[in-house]
């Protein structure tokens, strides 16, 4: 055995236990608030966004102490960081006043036309019309804006714990299937597109309206079992009523340049030499127009990139045994494996891998996208998105932490939903 199949398989060892590790957090954050010695720690090893960063410093150690420190540097020089580098850049964009306050309003206002409370027609315009966005604006963006609106308007009054974990394993399945109707909104399916030729045409005539019907039924669906819940929450003050007042505040040119910082962002999201420039300038406008900004998620969104970047290092030493695997199945077969595996690994990378296999037919590559975009709610680590969303929504659950099962648990319904609509349509 030579010394790249010992590291590879020492990389398949430290993965596994970073995916154990994602279902313990909770377990780890219990301690941080139960134990009078280094609390510290435990808390730090409670934290999702840093299990995976923790992990690939363990695994690049590893290849250093085996190998040679050159060889370590080398390993992660070729790894594609870009993803890590747009998600943050788009979740600090997506989470800015302006923009959150004029899709609140927007929300507000369709919500208006709609003939149920209000509380009720935002509840599913949040798990419904968002979530759809995401093809246009990008899923990361999406899950950025409607997380925060649900945050606001929901997660931060009297709910109960099973209304929370409904919402946030609908939310997290209709943003992985709701970014399909384009070819460069998805991680999986921008994974793809290019290789495959899968233009706009051939994903919302194929994909599209087969996710949107599944995003439909699952946000109608959460909405009418938990209807008796949202409809007794105050509405007095909703965020979505004074977004107008607030969005008024704001000139409409503000708005309008965070939009097109926005759009320009998504344009140059293959190169992060393009985007993180104009990252920079967009800095730079929001520090001379103050008044009109928030706190900037900066903190939340190098953590997010941080877990994506430490999952993009631990990933890179799992094609030896995942690509096999994809390889070996028939396409009714890869597509729930790739459901399956897209739990326990990115659906994007996942979708890669599957783009290398060499001879895959038409129906093996649909059932490779649909599967791994229906599993992208499962798990935290299962869809780029997610930590975003995890970030912003965990403070709102007990001892601030999201169950792993819980999760799984919650998202299952609407996974399965997706995975019907997908398969039968």
């Amino acid at each position: 055995m030579d010394g790249s199949q010992i590291i590879n398989y020492v990389g398949a060892v430290i993965f596994g236990l970073a995916v154990l590790h994602t279902f313990s957090t909770k377990y780890f954050l219990h301690l941080a608030h139960t134990s009078q010695h280094h609390a510290g720690l435990w808390h730090l090893l409670g934290e999702v966004e840093v299990v995976f960063g923790f992990w690939a410093l363990v695994l690049v150690t590893c290849i250093a102490l085996m190998e040679k420190q050159k060889a370590a540097i080398a390993y992660l020089e070729s790894q594609n960081f870009t993803e890590p580098l747009f998600v943050f850049v788009i979740l600090v964009i997506a989470g800015t006043k302006p923009i959150l306050h004029s899709v609140q309003s927007l929300v507000h206002r369709l919500a208006a036309l709609l003939p149920v409370s209000p509380a009720l027609s935002a509840y599913f315009l949040c798990l419904f019309l968002i979530p759809l966005l995401g093809s246009f604006i990008t899923e990361p963006a999406a899950m950025t804006l409607a997380a925060l609106m649900l945050r606001d308007r929901f997660y931060s009054k009297c709910i109960s714990q099973q209304l929370k974990y409904a919402t946030l394993g609908v939310l997290f399945v209709n943003i992985s299937i709701g970014g399909v109707l384009t070819p460069f909104a998805a991680p999986p399916v921008l994974m793809v597109a290019e290789k495959w030729q899968w233009d706009i045409a051939f994903m919302s005539g194929v994909f599209g309206w087969k996710a949107a019907i599944a995003v439909a039924i699952n946000a109608l669906l959460a909405t009418v079992l938990f209807r008796s819940q949202i409809k007794i929450l105050d509405v007095a003050d909703e965020p979505g009523g004074v977004a107008t007042a607030h969005t008024a505040a704001i000139p409409m040119t503000v708005i309008g340049i965070h939009y097109v910082f926005l759009a320009a962002t998504v344009v140059f999201a293959h190169y992060p030499v393009v985007f993180m420039g104009l990252f920079l300038f967009f800095l730079g406008f929001t520090d001379a127009y103050q008044r009109y900004q928030d706190k900037l998620m900066l903190r939340e969104g190098l953590l997010v990139a941080f877990f994506l970047a430490g999952l993009v290092v631990l990933g890179g030493k799992q094609q030896w045994w995942l690509q096999p695997i994809l390889a070996g199945m028939n396409s009714t077969l890869l597509f729930f494996g790739a459901m399956g595996l897209t739990a326990i690994t990115d659906n994007a990378a996942l979708t890669y891998l599957g783009s290398l296999v060499a001879g895959l037919s038409d129906s093996a590559k649909y059932a490779l996208v649909a599967g791994a975009v229906t599993g992208g709610g499962l798990t935290v680590i299962a869809n780029a998105p997610n930590p975003a969303g995890f970030a912003i929504l965990k403070d709102s659950f007990d001892e601030q932490a999201i169950s792993p099962l819980g999760l799984l648990l919650a998202a299952s319904l609407p996974t399965t939903i997706a995975a019907a609509c997908f398969l039968l349509l």
